[in-house]
């Protein structure tokens, strides 16, 4: 939950509030949870409607880079290792920036938190299909624009 609502609010700390706050509203229905089949997913789902509802209430947020919450820590790399990498890495989320929110969303379930179709379609609310030519053309997308940094 922490890391979808990250790809959508683009700040840790609201991340952060907001699966506070979908944890809150959970916990207020736990006894009624288990009507629902995929809990995980349903649980996912109540944290996009949040962040989808937090920001179109246009409340001030501070935009950080994905980088901030998600910075290579490791000293193993010599410097120009971990500058080739920085480059590359910021160079992709520019591009994961540039696509279409529902691909974006697509990409960042599948293949970063490696979740199952069926699962992300009941989180987007989309047939198996619609999501597998979403996922296709964003990953050609993605990989037409770093072949060509490369």
């Amino acid at each position: 939950m922490f890391h979808y609502a990250c790809l959508l609010l683009k700040d840790k700390n609201e991340a952060e509030d907001a699966v506070q706050e979908v944890c809150l509203k959970l916990w207020k229905i736990r006894d009624t949870l288990e009507i629902y089949t995929n809990v995980e997913a349903f649980a996912v789902k109540v944290t996009r409607n949040w962040c989808l509802d937090r920001l179109k209430a246009k409340k001030p947020m501070y935009v950080e880079s994905y980088l901030s919450y998600n910075q290579q820590t490791e000293n193993d790399f010599d410097p120009l290792m971990r500058l080739e990498l920085n480059e590359k890495m910021n160079f992709l989320f520019s591009i994961m920036d540039k696509l279409p929110e529902q691909q974006r969303m697509i990409v960042q379930l599948r293949d970063i938190e490696e979740r199952e179709f069926e699962e992300i379609a009941e989180i987007m609310e989309m047939n198996i299909n619609a999501i597998r030519v979403n996922l296709s053309r964003a990953r050609n997308r993605i990989r037409e624009e770093m072949i060509q940094f490369e």
